[in-house]
């Protein structure tokens, strides 16, 4: 039988990541199953079996995922949607057969996937100089305080949820309100930090935000691939320009990864997100599982899909050398999707 690899309610370039383990160097084949809510989800074009899954909250959604897996018989969960708690319930998957694809360390992947966790348990590493100035509030007073502290330096603000998913939320806060010509123009991340204080004083408390300095330059995410304690391979991918990303052999990012790796020792795949301000890095944050643009970075030569799945069955994999100073860009295509 086939191994079932199964993709929970992911984004919409799991579809990459499905031909990446589908197109391996060992010739090795799968069965794809894929299941998300919305019932037009592309990557079920390349998915094996797929079916929609009901919309449940945490406990309800891993007893759902539990009896996905049993049902199926699925050999390998990869799970995005609830990864965190999915992680505190991995002997669970593992006593109907299903090997997960994320940490079993269930307090790691609460500290990483909360950006004030996270930096918190930096202040005292190594990489504390990666840290930008940043405040974690839940009050409009708070809110207030970390703005004009940060402001005051004489940097500019923005805020992002805690908690939040890509770019959920993420603002650049500025002193006056917005003009007309930006009515009418472009969509903006910018708003004024008069219209949201406005906003989260009408609760008494909110669920908690980063208010930290706005990093104005380039934007790095280095993909990684670890196993037991050892990274086997970082690749730092430079956002250019729109969609155009270069594969950059970049010393002190991938210095930076190997302190990642030595301090949080994420196992499989995941990835840091970093930006520059005045040459320096700062830290943006870093999820531990498959990031969107991970599709780019297996052009290194390195298929980190199939070769996290394959050291999650057995242990073992060759990672060859990555190969750098490689642009490349995508663009939409049309996917048919039922006819």
């Amino acid at each position: 039988m086939k191994t079932r690899i199964w993709f929970n309610r992911w984004f919409s370039t799991a579809y990459h990541l499905i031909e990446s383990i589908k197109n391996n160097a060992d010739g090795l084949e799968f069965e794809i199953y894929g299941t998300h809510p919305n019932k037009d989800t592309v990557y079920f074009q390349v998915c094996d079996y797929s079916q929609t899954e009901p919309v449940l909250e945490s406990e309800e959604y891993i007893e759902f995922c539990i009896d996905f897996c049993k049902k199926h018989r699925i050999n390998v969960f990869i799970p995005y949607h609830y990864a965190v708690e999915i992680s505190g319930a991995i002997e669970r998957f593992q006593e109907v057969g299903t090997k997960v694809l994320v940490s079993e360390n269930n307090e790691l992947m609460q500290t990483i996937s909360h950006k004030g966790k996270l930096y918190d348990s930096l202040i005292d590493s190594e990489l504390k100089d990666l840290l930008p100035e940043y405040s974690v509030v839940e009050t409009a007073e708070q809110f207030k305080k970390a703005y004009d502290r940060i402001s005051q330096n004489g940097k500019r603000v923005c805020m992002k949820p805690a908690e939040g998913r890509g770019g959920e939320g993420f603002r650049v806060l500025r002193e006056s309100d917005g003009t007309l010509d930006e009515l009418f123009g472009h969509i903006s991340h910018k708003i004024s930090f008069r219209e949201v204080h406005k906003t989260l004083s009408e609760v008494p408390r909110f669920n908690e935000l980063m208010v930290m300095e706005y990093l104005p330059q380039y934007e790095y995410s280095i993909d990684c691939l670890s196993y037991n304690g050892q990274l086997l391979a970082a690749v730092p991918r430079k956002k250019v320009a729109g969609r155009v990303r270069e594969l950059e052999h970049h010393a002190e990012l991938i210095k930076i990864a190997h302190t990642v790796n030595d301090i949080y020792k994420i196992p499989y795949v995941y990835n840091i997100q970093v930006k520059f301000t005045d040459g320096v890095p700062k830290l943006l944050e870093i999820n531990p599982r498959m990031s969107g643009g991970l599709h780019i970075s297996c052009l290194s030569g390195i298929n980190f899909p199939y070769l996290a799945v394959k050291l999650l069955l057995t242990g073992e994999a060759e990672v060859p050398a990555p190969k750098f100073d490689i642009v490349a860009t995508s663009i939409e295509a049309t996917v048919v999707i039922s006819s």
